[in-house]
């Protein structure tokens, strides 16, 4: 059994331990907030771009456009992984890693493309778990904010669209926690390039009203594709910021919790051993007392 002095210590140890947990939950409460409030307020604009891509692709001929068209035969894939830079966020990062991993691998059965893609990384913890796995890493940027998302995006863009423009790549992948409330996020495999799934979901034709267009459809077409891409990866980058604060602030509270309650247990081992050296000694006074 402990002594008195062990147990003391342990406490103190807790304490020490649950202030630290409590304060990161606080810090994560707050950035979660934030981040939250950025993603919802960002959905309905991305969902509007591509409502109106999907409505613009039904009514254009997409045959010929680059970017809208697969290739003959896929032999190499990009994945942008987007994870957090820290941890202490219960399965935000290793969830995503380990569906991401179940994934890959049932893609390799039909096509040697997935066995070495290349990863597009954004995070420390993705780069932590690809470097152990000896992967191919084409771009790697850490320690990212919300500031830097706009620059970020509009170079991953650039870089994405140039490379399957030019037959580099043949399939471009999104991995990314979508958010979905404080307790739940989502680990989500997301097809970027080519963008065939928009024109498969595009609605018939013959049930859209006609427009006139300037300066013609394919300009505007054009036009659209860059703005939908920047759009929809910023949305990606909100969507996993507002997941990981949010599994923190959950993984920090349940730590806060186990922290007192271990405390609980703790103290009154405590004062149960207190109180058996304190009836133990009373007990040696009255012998000693008697033996006189």
């Amino acid at each position: 059994m402990p002594t008195l002095k062990e147990l003391k210590t342990r406490i103190a140890s807790v304490k020490s331990t649950e202030q630290i947990t409590r304060a990161m939950k606080l810090v994560a409460a707050a950035k979660m907030k934030r981040a939250i409030d950025n993603a919802l307020a960002s959905r309905p604009y991305s969902d509007e771009v591509t409502a109106v891509l999907q409505s613009l692709m039904a009514r254009v001929d997409v045959a010929g456009h680059e970017l809208l068209e697969d290739h003959d035969e896929v032999k190499n894939v990009a994945i942008v992984v987007i994870s957090a830079d820290r941890g202490l966020c219960a399965g935000f990062n290793n969830g995503m890693f380990r569906m991401m991993d179940r994934w890959l691998a049932d893609q390799s059965l039909s096509s040697d493309a997935y066995a070495k893609p290349e990863y597009l990384v954004y995070g420390k913890k993705a780069r932590d778990h690809l470097r152990r796995r000896d992967a191919n890493i084409g771009r790697l940027t850490v320690d990212m904010k919300p500031a830097m998302f706009g620059e970020q995006v509009s170079k991953l863009v650039a870089e994405l669209t140039t490379r399957y423009k030019a037959g580099e790549l043949d399939e471009v992948w999104l991995v990314y926690n979508r958010f979905i409330n404080t307790l739940k996020q989502e680990p989500t495999v997301e097809k970027l390039f080519p963008l065939t799934g928009l024109a498969d979901s595009a609605v018939e034709p013959e049930h859209l009203s006609d427009f006139v267009y300037e300066p013609d459809q394919q300009s505007i077409l054009n036009d659209i594709l860059p703005l939908f891409l920047r759009t929809r990866i910023t949305q990606v980058f909100l969507e996993s910021e507002a997941g990981e604060h949010a599994a923190r602030m959950t993984a920090m509270d349940s730590a806060s919790r186990n922290a007192r309650d271990v405390i609980d247990s703790l103290s009154l081992q405590y004062n149960r051993a207190r109180q058996a050296a304190i009836t133990r000694e009373l007990v040696e006074i009255v012998a000693g007392a008697e033996a006189l």
